[in-house]
């Protein structure tokens, strides 16, 4: 089930913090780069992120989560993509994801950035209507892509 998690419940900052340390060293090792953002965020940076989190909670562990960070009236960027490796391949990132790009339905363009070896997120951005606009070396040998989704309306 998707919710929207709080950044002032300690246990739910804790599970995203765990969360994401275990999902982001498996991308550092497909991309070549461990020096991927969330892997150095601290409980504290992570309270004060200013991003919005839904999760994927299932009898209260948090199994996978999605970010997202306004950055104008007219854009979304999502910021966080993370499901913990013991339960990939059960739709809770096609979930989540389905639930963000209908929570902000009037909101007529989405920006995601991954590392281009990240084939798994790679698939599921472009599953949902995602498609490259840049990419850009941001160390020696590892390329991030942003990907744009345009809402029709």
């Amino acid at each position: 089930m998707v919710t929207l998690c709080s950044l002032e419940d300690d246990d739910i900052v804790s599970q995203i913090w765990r969360l994401q340390h275990v999902a982001y060293r498996l991308e550092a090792e497909l991309i070549g780069f461990d020096e991927i953002p969330p892997l150095m965020d601290t409980l504290d940076t992570l309270k004060s992120c200013g991003e919005s989190f839904y999760g994927w909670l299932e009898d209260g562990e948090l199994l996978g989560a999605l970010a997202v960070q306004s950055e104008s009236p007219d854009s979304l960027t999502l910021t966080r993509m993370m499901v913990h490796p013991d339960h990939f391949r059960k739709g809770i990132a096609d979930s989540l994801m389905k639930h963000v790009l209908s929570e902000y339905q009037n909101i007529p363009l989405f920006i995601v950035s991954t590392g281009t070896l990240n084939t798994p997120a790679v698939t599921l951005y472009r599953k949902h209507g995602f498609r490259p606009v840049s990419a850009a070396e941001v160390a020696s040998g590892v390329e991030l892509t942003t990907y744009h989704l345009h809402k029709v309306e």
